[in-house]
């Protein structure tokens, strides 16, 4: 969902049936204070419909990097060298990072709720088959 104040009550509705989170960060430096506060209000919406934000399958994604005024890569990935979510960095007006977002967050879902769904042990599937199905490839 986008990150403006007017969508926050949507947000806390789609966020309390999600299985994962895509959190996506504007690079551009002029941005940085609004990717922090709405990377805040994700966490406390997090809190307040119940989901463990510390362990919840997500993927950080910081889209227009190809922007003259984006922060570095390397400078990103230093600051966010502690969180223990992946990072993708994107270009979505080109695609660039978009597809590599989805199949990390699968595979994270899968991490996450695999083993207490038994999901390979009971049913064969397997990670990359969960992920080659959700992506509508064959395994």
């Amino acid at each position: 969902m986008p990150g403006q104040v007017a969508h926050d009550g949507t947000r806390k509705a789609v966020l309390s049936r999600a299985d994962g989170v895509v959190f996506v960060a504007d690079a551009d430096r002029a941005q940085e204070t609004n990717n922090g506060e709405s990377f805040q209000s994700l966490a406390a919406n997090c809190a307040r419909v119940g989901l463990d934000f510390e362990h919840l399958p997500m993927v950080v994604q910081f889209n227009k990097c190809d922007l003259p005024n984006a922060v570095p890569e390397a400078e990103i990935r230093e600051r966010w060298s502690a969180a223990p979510w992946p990072l993708v960095f994107a270009v979505a007006v080109s695609g660039q990072g978009i597809a590599t977002t989805f199949e990390l967050l699968i595979r994270t879902v899968y991490r996450n709720f695999g083993p207490n769904l038994k999901l390979q042990t009971e049913h064969g599937l397997s990670e990359d088959a969960f992920v080659a199905g959700a992506l509508g490839k064959s395994a």
